[in-house]
C-alpha cells in the first residue's frame, strides 16, 4: 500500500537541529589560606610582603593557582603553595568557602579571560613555625580588625570612632520597603544590633564576618580610604592588593570559624606547644575569643572537661612558684562528641 503524498513529504522533511551546547567556559582556580598561629600571647596571621605600589603595612594572605597537572587535590595544591611561599608546613587545612569573580577575592590574570574561582581555607600551626622563614610576616590579626580585641575591655576605636559613625549611617537610611532587596529586609538599626550588639543587644564574638561585611558596606574598611572615614581607621593596614583583592574578608571569616570551633573541637591545642601551663592555655583562648576570662573558672572548666593531663613536670619562673605543665589528653576524642573549650563569654 502506497504511502499518501503528505506522509512522504513529512518523511523527507529535514528535522530541526537540536541547539548546540555552549562551548566550555575557561576557569582558573585560586587557592587562598588564612594561616593562624600564636606568637607569645598574640594571635597572628601569615602575611606575604607587600608588592610595589602598596601602602606600608599592606600585604596579602598566601595564595596560588591550582594546577590539575601538578596537584592531586585542592588541599594538596594549597599545602604546596604555602610551603613554596612561606616555608610553613601545614599538617591539615579546613576549607571555608568557595566564591567566584563577583566577590572580588581572586583576580588572577589569565590569558583568554578565564573566569576565576577562589577556594578559601583556614589552617592552624604551632608556635614553632612562627619564625619568619620564607619571607613571611606574622602580624597580629587585631592590626586589621582592632574592634574585635576585647582583652582590655571594649576597644576605644569601637566606642569613639566606629559606633558613632554607624549610628549616623543608620540615621540617614532613606530606602523604602519597595527598594530593598531580600538581604536588606532588616533596617539598618536592626542590623547594627545584631552585628555590633548596639541598643542593649549582646556582642557576639562569633559574628566577625558579619561585622566586617557591614563595615565594608558602610565604607570604613575593605577598599580605598573613604572620604569620611575616621582618621584612626584610615591608617589600618589592609590585606588587599591587585592580585588578591579583599583578603580581609577571608581573615574575618577564618576568625569567625575558629571562634566557633574552639567551643566544640579541641582545635585550640593545634596552636599550643606540646606542653604548656594552664595560664598559657587561658591566654591563648583569651587572645582568640577577645575577652579576659576568670582564671579559676577557666581552670575548672578545662580540668572538668578532661581536655588536659599533667605531665608531672614544672616550669620554673623567676620570682614565682613553679608552674605545672600539661598536655592535651587525646583520649578525650574517644570519650566526648564535642570536646571543645566551652567558654561562656560575657561583655561589660
Amino acid at each position: 500500500m502506497s504511502t499518501p503524498a503528505r506522509h512522504e513529504d513529512a518523511a523527507f522533511k529535514p528535522k530541526a537541529r537540536a541547539p548546540s551546547s555552549p562551548s566550555p567556559e575557561p576557569i582558573a582556580v585560586a587557592l587562598h589560606a588564612a594561616i593562624f598561629a600564636m606568637r607569645g600571647e598574640e594571635p597572628v596571621v601569615a602575611v606575604m610582603p607587600p608588592v610595589h605600589g602598596e601602602r606600608a603595612g599592606d600585604g596579602a594572605l598566601p595564595w596560588g593557582p591550582f594546577s590539575p597537572r601538578e596537584h592531586q587535590t585542592l588541599d594538596a595544591g594549597l599545602i604546596s603553595w604555602v610551603r613554596r611561599q612561606t616555608g610553613v608546613e601545614l599538617a591539615s587545612v579546613r576549607q571555608l568557602y568557595t566564591v567566584g569573580d563577583h566577590h572580588g577575592v581572586s583576580a588572577i590574570p589569565i590569558a583568554g579571560g578565564a573566569a576565576n574561582i577562589a577556594v578559601c581555607y583556614l589552617a592552624l600551626v604551632g608556635p614553632a613555625q612562627v619564625d619568619g622563614a620564607g619571607g613571611t610576616i606574622w602580624r597580629s590579626w587585631y592590626a586589621y580588625l582592632p574592634w574585635e580585641d576585647w582583652r582590655q575591655g571594649k576597644p576605644e576605636c569601637l566606642s569613639h570612632e566606629i559606633e558613632p559613625y554607624l549610628a549616623a549611617w543608620a540615621g540617614t537610611a532613606k530606602a523604602t520597603d519597595a527598594q530593598r532587596t531580600p538581604r536588606e529586609a532588616l533596617d539598618r538599626s536592626q542590623r547594627l544590633r545584631i552585628a555590633f550588639g548596639l541598643d542593649g543587644a549582646t556582642w557576639d564574638e562569633e559574628k566577625v564576618l558579619e561585622r566586617y561585611d557591614l563595615l565594608c558596606e558602610v565604607g570604613l574598611v575593605g577598599g580605598p580610604a573613604h572620604s569620611a572615614m575616621p582618621v584612626g581607621l584610615a591608617r589600618l593596614p589592609r590585606l588587599q592588593h591587585a592580585l588578591s583583592a579583599d583578603h580581609g574578608r577571608l581573615l574575618a571569616n577564618g576568625i569567625s570559624e575558629l571562634r566557633r570551633s574552639i567551643k566544640w573541637e579541641p582545635v585550640i591545642f593545634e596552636l599550643m606547644a606540646e606542653t604548656f601551663t594552664l595560664f598559657e592555655l587561658q591566654k591563648t583562648v583569651e587572645a582568640i575569643l577577645g575577652p579576659h576570662l576568670h582564671k579559676q573558672n577557666f581552670r575548672r572548666l578545662v580540668e572538668a572537661g578532661g581536655l588536659v593531663e599533667p605531665t608531672g613536670e614544672h616550669r620554673f619562673r623567676t620570682g614565682g612558684r613553679p608552674a605545672r605543665l600539661y598536655r592535651f589528653r587525646r583520649t578525650v576524642l574517644l570519650e566526648k562528641l564535642a570536646p571543645g573549650v566551652r567558654v561562656k563569654v560575657s561583655r561589660a
